[in-house]
């Protein structure tokens, strides 16, 4: 039992779980803006564009059973949407993350010892040496 305990203290200890809970608290946050904009902003568009339908009113009666596919179609453009800014998202950040990585490779030329700088002139020197032979 005592094992668990230390490996949980580890696992929470890392950190992964923190970046895990910003990013559930965020993408919830960003979740509901997308929605909003998909609810609120392109939804209206889309009905008005195609002659006023809203999809959330459109149903299927079968028997006593009422089928509300419109909020199904809504929620497939819903995760359409989203799915597209996230996407977009990690597209930007890793771009930015990509050139940041790139400027540390540049700043971080090595440099060579003494004595692999030798040895490359040893190398250079053999090599002029067989030619000539």
């Amino acid at each position: 039992m005592k094992k668990i305990i230390h490996e949980f203290k580890e696992f929470i200890a890392r950190g992964n779980v923190v970046d895990l809970a910003v990013g559930v608290i965020i993408g919830s946050a960003f979740g509901k803006i997308v929605t909003s904009l998909v609810n609120d902003i392109l939804m209206p568009i889309i009905g008005v564009i195609l002659g006023g339908i809203n999809f959330t009113n459109l149903t299927l009666h079968f028997k006593d059973a009422v089928i509300y596919y419109g909020n199904f179609i809504q929620n497939v453009i819903d995760f359409l949407i989203v799915a597209f800014c996230i996407f977009m998202f990690v597209k930007v950040v890793n771009a930015l993350t990509h050139k940041s990585h790139k400027e540390e490779k540049k700043e971080e030329a090595p440099t060579k010892s003494e004595e692999a700088m030798l040895l490359e002139e040893i190398r250079d020197l053999l090599k002029k040496s067989k030619k000539k032979n």
